[in-house]
């Protein structure tokens, strides 16, 4: 990949797996022209907790991207994720007096919002403009020329544990490669499978991963609201385990190949066969009581999602419905479950702006990577990393906090 800045990739460091996407940008399209995936074992819940494991992951994901693609990796895009992540809203004014508002009267309105405390081991990863009031002027998106006496900022701040982010980019050095920038992984995944229109009406975009939930609320073109919780389809996996007293490995495949969440979608006399642990033999048992087993967890994680939605005043605020992705989204009659719960329309995101080998990613387990592969594309990140070439954890903190100031 030396060399050819046309090529991308987007690295999803997941919970239960990895995948690397290889992306090459065209004219007025991004071609998928590798994928490589490997299980991930040395994360829990988003969070590295074994250094070694992923590395050796991230470079078998690599090496099978680069076999398919036909080119070298050097470099790539990764997404943060996990209950680390925070997102809150701020506010900020200044006084202009009677003149027009520049540039760094917005900056420096952004500037009084931030000013917040934050915990010394956390670290401002975004500060992503809502909206500005100028005088009694309300959902001004650019106040640059305007008369005004003063000037407010709504601004929504993103922050993030740095070890967590330290540790991502150690392991992604580690295994040879240069990261080039971060992305949370709710908005890489919003950016593969949402649309304008969703996102300039109002949508919630919640990427179930393995060990994580991430959820993300657009309104507007902006982020509103992020969220992180560490359930996901291990959860599941490991519930089928236990009430069907069978090993992980045999509950993931038969959550896989029979998992549904609505008993009453199930035929009446579906039966399942399920291996046994300690060498007995398979047992037959009734698909309805792998539907038992899963209905309550589903709903428990669209109930929480719902619960912190709404305890934040944002009932109303996603009128174009509900979008799920994520790998843990494939079970039959999940949209039927969101739809319940949360009484919009729901439907599963697969990622759609993208050509070559589309029909190999498009599947919600790869919204993030060809997310990443979309965000790498976009013309600031690449000028971003050319005129500044900044090295290190602190470099790419900046690269990110210029990326969304670029986007609103």
């Amino acid at each position: 990949m030396q060399g050819n800045e046309k090529i991308i990739v987007g690295l999803d460091i997941g919970t239960t797996k990895i995948t690397a996407v290889v992306g090459e940008m065209l004219e007025d399209e991004i071609n998928v022209i590798g994928v490589g995936t490997h299980p991930s074992t040395g994360l829990r819940k988003g969070s590295v907790v074994n250094i070694e494991s992923t590395v050796d992951s991230i470079k078998k994901a690599v090496e099978e991207a680069e076999l398919m693609a036909g080119c070298d990796i050097s470099s790539v895009y990764v997404g943060i994720a996990g209950n680390h992540i925070k997102g809150l809203n701020s506010h900020g004014i200044i006084a202009i007096k009677g003149r027009e508002i520049t540039q760094p009267d917005v900056e420096r309105v952004i500037d009084a919002a931030k000013a917040v405390a934050i915990p010394t081991d956390r670290e401002i990863l975004h500060v992503i403009p809502q909206e500005f009031i100028v005088d009694d002027m309300e959902s001004i998106q650019n106040p640059v020329g305007m008369t005004a006496i003063r000037l407010e900022a709504k601004i929504h701040i993103v922050t993030g544990a740095v070890s967590s982010a330290r540790n991502i980019v150690k392991c992604c050095n580690k295994a040879g490669l240069e990261v080039c920038d971060i992305a949370l992984e709710s908005l890489a995944s919003g950016e593969a499978v949402l649309t304008h229109e969703e996102k300039e009406l109002g949508c919630v975009i919640a990427d179930m991963g393995g060990g994580t939930t991430d959820l993300a609320l657009f309104k507007d073109n902006n982020l509103k609201f992020i969220y992180g919780l560490t359930l996901g389809g291990h959860n599941l996996t490991n519930d089928i385990s236990i009430g069907l007293r069978t090993p992980l490995p045999e509950a993931e495949k038969i959550k896989i190949e029979h998992g549904t969440c609505v008993p009453e979608n199930v035929r009446s006399g579906a039966t399942i066969e399920v291996p046994a642990v300690g060498g007995r033999e398979p047992k037959k048992l009734s698909k309805g009581i792998l539907a038992e087993i899963l209905e309550p967890r589903v709903e428990e994680i669209f109930s929480l999602l719902k619960k912190e939605l709404f305890s934040n005043g944002l009932e109303n605020s996603f009128p174009a419905g509900f979008v799920l992705t994520g790998g843990s989204v494939v079970l039959d009659g999940i949209i039927e479950l969101a739809e319940s719960v949360f009484n919009v329309p729901v439907r599963i995101g697969e990622p759609n702006k993208i050509g070559g080998l589309k029909d190999i990613v498009k599947n919600p387990a790869y919204a993030t990577g060809v997310g990443l592969v979309i965000f790498g594309s976009s013309a600031s990140c690449q000028m971003d990393f050319k005129d500044t070439q900044a090295q290190g954890f602190t470099g790419i903190l900046n690269k990110m906090k210029q990326w969304f100031k670029d986007i609103i």
